[in-house]
């Protein structure tokens, strides 16, 4: 069974991952991990927290000589910043005081997580629920990418939308994309594979910069080589979809989710939106269309996964809404401003990448099992056989 856990404070020392189920004997390499944590720091409209970090993993378990050892794996991500946060986030106590915060940003986890559990200082809240944490999801979830291309699955993601500029017939469901497209990706600052499109979304976000208010989006991540038959229709919570979908929702400010052209399909008629499938003696069952994004039935059906994610404009404003303080329980009419981004959508598809990425590992490793890589990819290799007749 694969799972993962993480742990860590956006301005604690750093931040932990502890991951169970990986085979052993997959090559690994703190290089092919730092790529993707260089990813998610990038991207137009990031804040001044990125230019602080320099995010990198630290294995301290579960590898050795660059191979994996089927025993659990921890990794770490150091924090930079908290050499400037060492009083204000320090484990034991101090004799400084440390202002708290009250004020609850509206949007955000402050108020909720504040009443939850009990705090009256803001900062505990803040600390945890801040999308710092998915720096370690993305590097689990670079573990789980470099696992899945030894079976042929490849993982992208790209920016269809940014406020009002976007395309969202620049889809994978009817592009096959080439190599050359995820590579005019990654040159983007917004990670979006049409220039002209790309200069749009720039424009909006500075204007959104410009009026000291911040901005959201869609992306898209998509998975190729992946075999009919992850997933299962026999519980709701096995189905491929399912797990996707709180994927892609657990990441921060994500608000919508759907599977192929999920909504676009409430408002057509079945026979515009079921996928033909076909028998090629070379190429074996297709579709003759992808509206499904790669799942029917809660269960991959061998074409592209393809789902699309919509992301709110960051919480955290230069000019901040009215709100409330949480100790003094009094309306105040400005709130307080926290360093943020102003656009977070380009950073938010790679982290979008590594839950697609998480959530095809756990389903790959239940359907094909395997304690070591040479087990996992025997059994991966006699279950395509007999589909391939």
């Amino acid at each position: 069974m694969f799972r993962f856990l993480t742990a860590g404070e956006s301005h604690g020392p750093g931040l932990t991952a502890i991951i169970e189920g990986i085979p052993a004997g997959l090559q690994v390499l703190a290089e092919d991990i730092d790529i993707h944590l260089q990813r998610r720091q990038g991207g137009y409209g990031r804040g001044g927290r990125m230019k602080i970090e320099r995010d990198r993993v630290t294995f301290r378990s579960g590898v050795r000589h660059g191979q994996t050892l089927g025993s659990p794996i921890t990794l770490e991500v150091e924090n930079r910043d908290w050499q400037n946060w060492q009083v204000k986030m320090s484990v034991t106590e101090v004799e400084e005081i440390v202002e708290p915060v009250t004020l609850a940003r509206p949007g955000h986890a402050d108020f909720a997580g504040s009443i939850k559990y009990g705090h009256d200082d803001i900062r505990n809240v803040i600390e945890r629920s801040s999308a710092r944490e998915t720096a370690t999801r993305v590097a689990v979830g670079a573990l789980c990418m470099i696992f899945l291309r030894q079976f042929g699955v490849e993982i992208r993601s790209h920016v269809l939308a940014i406020g009002p500029a976007g395309d969202a017939s620049n889809s994978a469901i009817a592009h096959n994309f080439d190599e050359t497209y995820w590579q005019q990706v990654e040159q983007s600052p917004v990670r979006c594979g049409d220039a002209a499109l790309s200069e749009q979304m720039i424009a909006c976000i500075q204007d959104s910069k410009t009026r000291a208010d911040t901005c959201g989006g869609i992306f898209e991540v998509v998975a190729s080589g992946v075999p009919v038959g992850l997933g299962s229709y026999s519980q709701w919570d096995r189905r491929l979809s399912t797990r996707i979908s709180a994927a892609l929702m657990s990441i921060p400010s994500i608000k919508g989710v759907e599977i192929g052209n999920g909504f676009e399909q409430s408002r057509l008629p079945g026979s515009q939106v079921h996928d033909v499938i076909q028998y090629d003696e070379k190429q074996g069952w297709q579709h003759r269309t992808n509206h499904a994004g790669g799942i029917e039935g809660g269960i991959s059906n061998g074409e592209r996964i393809v789902a699309r994610a919509a992301v709110k404009p960051i919480s955290t404003l230069a000019h901040p809404l009215p709100t409330v303080d949480i100790r003094a329980r009094e309306n105040v009419s400005e709130g307080r401003y926290e360093r943020s981004d102003v656009c977070v959508v380009p950073a938010a598809g790679v982290v979008g990448e590594a839950m697609l990425a998480i959530a095809l590992t756990e389903a790959w490793l239940e359907k094909f099992g395997g304690d070591s890589m040479l087990e996992t990819l025997a059994n991966f290799k006699a279950y395509v056989a007999t589909i391939q007749g």
